[in-house]
C-alpha cells in the first residue's frame, strides 16, 4: 500500500489539509505501507519555496512524517511524455475559445436549461489565426465511469454530462489533472485519500489512468469539514498549525479530532498515531459534513494532558517541576503553558493575596499549627482537621482562606497534593498575614 499526501505550497497546512494528511498518514501506517509527500509546484507564480519548508515542519510537528517526498516541478519530462502519447491517441486534443467565449456559451445553455458541457468542435475546423490553443483530455462518451468508494460506497457517472477538461493552458503550463494522475502511476500509489469535492475530478482521472494503461488506485473520499456553527471553511482555513502553537495546544489533541469527526467512532483523546491508526475504518466515516470546533480540540487537549505522566512532557517542563509538582498540577492544566504561574507558587514567592479581616486571626491558627504538624503526605488533611476542631469552621470557611493565602489563587490543584511540596517553612511564612 502506498498513500499519498499531494498540498499546494501556496500556504501554511489549515485543519481542512492536515485531516487528509492524517488518514492517508493512518492508512498506510495501519497496513505497513508508505506514506508520500508531494509538492504540488506546477503553479510556479503561486508557489512559494518558503512554504514547501513550512509543509515539512508542519507535518513533522504533527507527526506525520512522511516517508517518500517528490516535487511536481522536478517531473515536468514524464508529463510532456503522457501528453504526447495521449495526443497520439487522441485522447488530447486543441481547443482556441477564449475565456470570454467560454462564458458566452455557459451562459445560452443554461439559459435553455441545459448543463453547460463542453461541446466539442470539428476537429476539421482550421484554428482561428493567431491563437495559441489550451488542450483538453477527450473523455470517453460510450460507457459509464464508475467504481466503488472507500467511503461513498458505489460510484456512477455519466461521462456525457462532464466537460472534456483542460488539462494544459495555452502557455504550455499544466492545470492540475494529467499531471497528477502521471505521478499516481510513477509513483505507484494504490489508494487516495481527499475530499468529496474530488468526486468528479476522481471520475475524470480514471479516464486518464484507463488511456495510460494503468491500473486504478482506490479511492476514499470524505465528507469535507465545516465550521461548528455551520459556516463553511474559509474561517478554517486559517486554522493550522500556526494557531494551535499559538494557543499552546498538543498535536495529538488536534489529530484525536481530525481521525473522528465526521465518524460513527468516538471521539476521545488518543496518545498516539499508532492507535489512530489502528481503529481507522472507512466504514464508519459518514456522509454529512463534518464539523470542527476548536473549542472541542482544547477539551481534548486537557483531557490528554490530565492523563499524561512526567516522562512524556518531562524535557519541555521548567526544571523545577519534578514528578511530584506534575502529578498534583496536571489534573487542572488545559495547556502546558499553566504549568508556568505554579513554579513560583510552589517554590518561589507569591504576592501576599487580600485577605478578609476576619480570616486574619484563623490563618495565625493555621500558622500555629502548621509548625506542629508533619509535612508528609497527610499535612493537609492534619492542619484542616485540627484548625475544624479548634475553630468550629467547616466546607469553604474552612479550606478558601488557606488556598488563598498559600497559593494566591481562589482555585486550582487538590491542596492535599501542594501544600507538602510547598513546604512547611514557606507554608507557615505564608498564613502569618500580617
Amino acid at each position: 500500500m502506498k498513500t499519498r499526501f499531494a498540498p499546494a505550497p501556496t500556504g501554511r497546512l489549515h485543519v481542512g489539509n492536515i485531516r487528509t494528511a492524517l488518514h492517508n498518514y493512518l492508512l498506510a501506517r495501519r497496513e505497513g505501507g508508505t506514506f508520500l509527500l508531494r509538492i504540488d509546484d506546477t503553479d510556479t507564480e503561486r508557489s512559494k519555496a518558503e512554504y514547501v519548508e513550512k509543509i515539512r515542519e508542519d507535518l513533522g510537528w504533527l507527526g506525520l512524517t512522511a516517508d517518500e517526498e517528490a516535487r511536481q516541478s522536478e517531473r515536468f519530462d514524464l508529463y510532456e511524455a503522457a501528453f504526447e502519447r495521449l495526443r497520439e491517441a487522441g485522447r488530447i486534443y486543441a481547443c482556441y475559445e477564449t475565456p470570454e467565449e467560454l462564458d458566452l456559451r455557459r451562459k445560452v445553455l443554461a439559459g435553455r436549461g441545459l448543463p453547460p458541457i463542453y461541446e466539442r468542435k470539428d476537429s476539421a475546423e482550421p484554428p482561428p489565426e493567431g491563437r495559441s490553443p489550451h488542450w483538453r483530455f477527450k473523455l470517453e462518451h460510450d460507457a459509464s465511469i464508475e467504481w466503488t468508494d472507500l467511503v461513498r460506497g458505489p460510484q456512477k457517472f455519466d461521462p456525457k454530462l462532464i466537460s472534456d477538461p483542460v488539462v494544459r493552458r495555452e502557455d504550455g503550463s499544466w492545470l492540475y489533472m494529467l499531471p497528477s494522475v502521471v505521478d499516481d502511476i510513477d509513483l505507484s500509489i494504490t489508494h487516495i485519500v481527499r475530499g468529496e469535492d474530488h468526486v468528479t475530478n476522481s471520475a475524470i482521472q480514471l479516464q486518464m489512468f484507463d488511456a495510460l494503461g494503468a491500473g486504478r488506485p482506490q479511492l476514499a473520499h470524505e465528507a469535507l469539514l465545516v465550521a461548528a456553527e455551520g459556516k463553511l471553511s474559509k474561517r478554517l482555513g486559517s486554522v493550522g498549525v500556526e494557531a494551535m502553537q499559538e494557543r499552546g495546544l498538543e498535536p495529538m489533541a488536534l489529530l484525536s479530532l481530525l481521525a473522528r469527526i465526521g465518524t460513527s467512532q468516538p471521539v476521545e483523546p488518543v496518545r498516539n498515531l499508532a492507535h489512530l491508526a489502528s481503529g481507522l475504518d472507512f466504514r464508519h466515516f459518514g456522509r454529512a459534513p463534518a464539523q470542527f470546533s476548536f473549542d472541542e480540540v482544547a477539551l481534548l487537549n486537557a483531557k490528554l494532558l490530565h492523563e499524561t505522566e512526567y516522562a512524556a512532557v518531562a524535557d519541555r517542563l521548567s526544571e523545577e517541576i519534578g514528578e511530584a509538582e506534575w502529578n498534583a498540577l496536571r489534573g487542572n492544566l488545559e495547556t502546558l503553558r499553566d504549568v508556568e504561574p505554579w513554579v513560583d507558587i510552589l517554590h518561589g514567592d507569591i504576592d501576599p493575596p487580600a485577605i478578609d479581616p476576619e480570616d486574619r486571626d484563623y490563618l495565625h491558627a493555621a500558622a500555629r499549627i502548621a509548625g506542629l504538624i508533619t509535612f508528609d503526605a497527610d499535612a493537609w488533611t492534619s492542619l484542616t482537621s485540627a484548625l475544624k476542631e479548634e475553630t468550629g469552621r467547616k466546607g469553604r470557611a474552612l479550606f478558601m482562606p488557606l488556598r488563598l493565602a498559600l497559593t494566591g489563587q481562589t482555585s486550582g490543584p487538590e491542596m492535599a497534593a501542594l501544600l507538602p511540596i510547598i513546604g512547611q517553612k514557606k507554608a507557615i511564612k505564608r498564613l502569618q498575614i500580617p
